[in-house]
């Protein structure tokens, strides 16, 4: 089964879910389906207004998130992708359609469903491709896109009960609905680690202490984080029992400045890591994770039964908003505005470790049942359908 997943940089879950379903090709479930899957940049790719767009997503992202409610609103309102005419472009994204020739087209982005969806049935008419959305997105509320639902496909994947439900009120119809729970890398699906295997883990390989509080502090595909000013505010506060592990990704950058910044403040632990292929044991690990809550990261935590506190410093995305209506409603994420709010947070769970425990038992309730094997039999019984 030949899959070519649309998807594009914008944020950065987009991009997560597009190489996850990559990763299930080595594997017995994906062996078993003859599973091959290509991955498109598809906006950055067709057209330079397009990348000039990602671009800015980008850039508002990290600089100013509050800003994002201009551009999502603007989106809503003024179609760019709706059809295959309105394309730039366009014959460049056919070329390669026909060069993948998939049995299925995934898309994991919201403005991906609708005029490219139609671009690669006109590419292959003779061998028409299953056309699916997957959707990472958490709760129907303010900053759900209408446009993740093209009711012309033959297939909606929402990630949880509560996506499918956005999608059923936009009109999809109810026999092409799955709820296939996170669509995360195989490690997310092994065995957890057991207490022994966390200490070991945290003395061995992040070279800390098992015994004292760990707080992680994530960073996206894209490099968003405000990490020194939450350092600074930890350390002002009197936090220094603590131990803090900085996620850098790719930034090197942001890497040197905060060594730097740990040797100007030696009587606090704090260490770096660039990027972490392997997610999971260093999410069952830490005390508790701090992020912006993109869906991405969110679902690994959930995942991991990670206790999460949501970065909310310059303004809470549309596209965030989601997360955390989810989160609240399920009582499984704390969100904080500003830096100078995280200390007490982190000092009250410190003298108050039951909460850990409760937040971690939620998160095991609400993880979903379902796992990408799962999705992919279900996207080779729809392959074997429309042959």
């Amino acid at each position: 089964m030949k899959i070519l997943v649309l998807t594009s940089s914008t944020g950065g879950g987009h991009n997560m879910r597009a190489q996850s379903l990559k990763a299930w090709e080595d594997t017995p479930s994906g062996r078993a389906a003859n599973l091959s899957v290509s991955i498109h940049q598809t906006l950055e790719s067709t057209h330079p207004l397009y990348r000039f767009g990602v671009n800015l997503y980008n850039f508002i992202q990290m600089r100013c998130p509050s800003v994002h409610h201009l551009y999502f609103n603007y989106l809503e309102r003024v179609p760019h992708f709706d059809n295959g005419r309105m394309i730039h472009n366009r014959h460049k994204f056919q070329e390669v359609v026909c060069r993948e020739e998939p049995d299925v087209v995934l898309s994991t982005h919201a403005h991906l469903n609708h005029g490219f969806f139609e671009l690669a049935k006109e590419a292959m008419p003779d061998s028409l491709p299953s056309t699916v959305t997957y959707c990472g997105e958490l709760h129907w509320s303010y900053g759900f896109s209408q446009r993740w639902v093209n009711r012309k496909s033959d297939l909606f994947v929402g990630a949880v009960a509560e996506t499918c439900q956005a999608a059923r009120r936009l009109g999809m119809p109810e026999d092409r609905l799955y709820e296939g729970g996170f669509l995360l890398r195989p490690s997310f699906y092994k065995p957890d680690l057991s207490p022994e295997d966390r200490n070991m883990y945290v003395r061995k390989h992040l070279e800390l202490d098992p015994a004292r509080f760990l707080l992680v502090l994530g960073t996206g595909a894209n490099g968003a984080n405000d990490h020194l000013r939450l350092l600074e505010a930890l350390f002002n506060e009197g936090l220094r029992d603590i131990q803090v592990l900085a996620l850098c990704s790719k930034n090197r950058l942001l890497a040197q400045q905060i060594d730097d910044w740990a040797k100007r403040h030696p009587s606090m632990t704090v260490k770096t890591k660039p990027y972490i292929h392997d997610m999971k044991p260093l999410l069952q690990s830490a005390s508790a994770l701090v992020c912006r809550s993109g869906t991405g990261l969110t679902s690994e935590a959930i995942i991991c039964k990670c206790p999460i506190l949501f970065n909310g410093i310059g303004g809470v995305m549309p596209q965030e908003l989601i997360t955390q209506v989810y989160c609240r409603r399920h009582r499984i994420g704390i969100s904080f505005s500003r830096a100078k709010q995280l200390p007490s947070i982190v000092f009250n769970l410190q003298r108050n470790p039951e909460q850990l425990t409760q937040a971690r038992q939620r998160k095991e309730n609400i993880s979903p049942k379902q796992t990408p094997q799962e999705l992919i039999l279900r996207l080779l019984a729809l392959r074997n359908t429309n042959e």
